[in-house]
């Protein structure tokens, strides 16, 4: 396999325009690989040339230093769908790291595959879905997800992985702390339906007029997930500046038995949205927790804010700095920490840089 093109080498190296925060240092080599093999061939050529390695999809999940990265930002381009199999009830489809998410949910509904519809407008490229185990509104890819392609960079091969493999938990799988694989493909199992999988989620279920358990057709579920994101400025617009910023900042904080209990004795006789996950731990809403401990929507740090629709939002209207968004992080971490005793943690990959 031979080495990254010149073509695919860019003489601009700046990382800003390359997420959705609009933040981000130069790096040192910044290419494109537009194919699964081209993918391979970028990793290749770093670790020849002994680079520390970036990889970017749509930069949707990243929170890049102000002084840049000091290796090679792969830009992952790669885009297709195919249809690997079909019984009449279910299709599997696989995906290129590169597809555009949201591109592939729209095309889902358009063909009438049923799983992913609640996942609409979530910003990036296929391959990171797995990494932090993407969900929204009562789905998540793990429920989907069939096998993960995959290049290992420790034993110079690709290599295939089951969900089983994935290590799925909430926001979470094998691949999130560790550079050893490369994504170079998605297999997703759907079901051939016209209609929703059951709504899971109580807040889309209010919306569309409906209780748990109620199914939709694909495109109203979508629509009206759209319509959700968008109010809470989580759909890409770049006449809105709520939407210069990485999703949700922060996590849910999963807290044991006895760590709830002892957030509750702090909450004033209030109690924060929660849910019961698996091994008898609660998972709390970070957002509560947040505005409870002081910080509300649109609050400010300099040129750096919440969003005024969505407090796990931290966004960049347009003036700021990394060294400024994390500074408003941690005051958010430490006031929630000082108030209620629970630390949150960043959901975005933190590049060059800590909080």
């Amino acid at each position: 396999m031979g080495d990254v093109s010149d073509d695919s080498r860019h003489e601009s190296t700046a990382l800003a325009a390359h997420t959705t925060l609009g933040l981000g240092g130069p790096a040192a080599n910044l290419v494109t690989a537009s194919s699964a093999e081209e993918i391979i061939a970028g990793v290749r050529d770093a670790v020849r040339e002994e680079r520390p390695l970036l990889l970017l999809g749509g930069g949707s999940n990243v929170v890049i230093s102000d002084e840049g990265f000091p290796g090679t930002a792969l830009l992952i381009r790669s885009s297709g769908i195919a249809v690997t199999y079909d019984d009449g009830d279910h299709v599997l489809v696989r995906v290129a790291a590169g597809h555009s998410w949201d591109d592939f949910v729209t095309e889902t509904v358009a063909q009438g595959w049923s799983g992913v519809e609640c996942l609409a407008g979530i910003p990036g490229a296929t391959g990171s879905t797995p990494i932090q185990n993407v969900g929204a509104y009562g789905q998540e890819v793990s429920q989907t997800i069939v096998e993960v392609s995959a290049y290992d960079r420790d034993e110079g091969a690709t290599t295939t992985f089951t969900p089983e493999e994935c290590l799925f938990e909430y926001r979470h799988s094998r691949f999130k702390h560790s550079d050893r694989w490369v994504i170079l493909d998605v297999t997703f199992r759907l079901r051939m339906d016209r209609l929703s999988a059951p709504i899971a989620y109580a807040e889309l279920a209010r919306a569309l007029s409906g209780t748990i358990g109620d199914r939709v057709s694909l495109s109203e579920a979508r629509e009206m997930v759209l319509g959700l994101r968008r109010s809470k400025g989580m759909v890409l617009d770049p006449s809105d500046p709520d939407t210069r910023s990485a999703g949700s900042f922060f996590t849910n904080p999963v807290l044991s038995f006895s760590g709830y209990q002892a957030m509750l004795q702090k909450t004033n006789g209030l109690e924060p949205p929660s849910w019961p996950m698996p091994g008898g731990v609660m998972k709390v809403s970070a957002a509560w927790l947040i505005e409870q401990a002081g910080f509300g929507k649109g609050y400010q740090r300099g040129p750096v804010c919440i969003s005024s629709k969505h407090t796990l939002a931290l966004t960049n209207p347009g003036a700021g700095n990394t060294k400024d968004l994390l500074a408003l992080a941690a005051e958010i971490r430490d006031g929630v920490h000082e108030k209620f005793g629970v630390t949150l943690n960043p959901e975005p990959v933190l590049v060059n840089c800590t909080l």
